[in-house]
């Protein structure tokens, strides 16, 4: 008799266990979707500045056509919906890249970086980079924390069960997108 009752407390209790391993990683992955909703409206920001940013600047360099046509298709590349982070990643490190010939571009025209509206979307292009710098930040530790707990045991036995697999990071690959821009006036 007491043995079933000592089988029945350890399933109730495993039972208990496994619905409980199963809510945190459901609140884990929750928190990792919330966090890349969050720089995706970040990213979306950047892409509604930079038209603008390229209006200012054409106004002052129309020969510059190849860099315009760069940062254009840089930018529709990084819109496209249904990206992964590493595949938005990669795009991102493109769009950067080309946003870099942008500001090179607006630095050789003395009036151009004395016009206000220029200065004000550079100045929210700026303050945009570092909420999703932040957001990056955010979401790769959130992925971490998802991520040691799909890989740790015993928790990972119902990662398995459930079918909870590893998130991507969200990381800057090209050494160039790691080092801090330099913006000179």
């Amino acid at each position: 008799m007491w043995i079933w009752i000592v089988l029945v407390v350890l399933v109730v209790l495993v039972g208990i266990w496994v619905v409980a391993t199963y809510n945190g990683f459901v609140k884990l992955r929750n928190i990792v979707e919330e966090s890349w909703k969050q720089i995706d409206v970040e990213l979306h920001r950047r892409y509604d500045l930079i038209p603008n940013l390229v209006e200012t600047v054409k106004g002052y360099a129309a020969h510059e056509r190849q860099t315009f046509e760069n940062v254009t298709a840089a930018r529709a590349a990084a819109v496209s919906p249904g990206s992964t982070p590493a595949e938005q990643a990669v795009q991102e490190n493109m769009l950067t890249s080309a946003l870099r010939q942008l500001l090179a571009v607006a630095e050789a025209y003395p009036d151009l970086k004395a016009n206000q509206n220029f200065l004000e979307l550079q100045s929210s292009l700026t303050q945009t980079e570092d909420r999703i710098a932040a957001g990056r930040r955010f979401y790769n530790a959130n992925v971490r924390t998802f991520n040691t707990k799909v890989e740790s045991f015993p928790p990972n036995l119902v990662a398995r069960m459930f079918a909870f697999v590893k998130q991507e990071y969200f990381e800057a690959e090209d050494p160039t997108v790691r080092a801090a821009p330099e913006v000179q006036f």
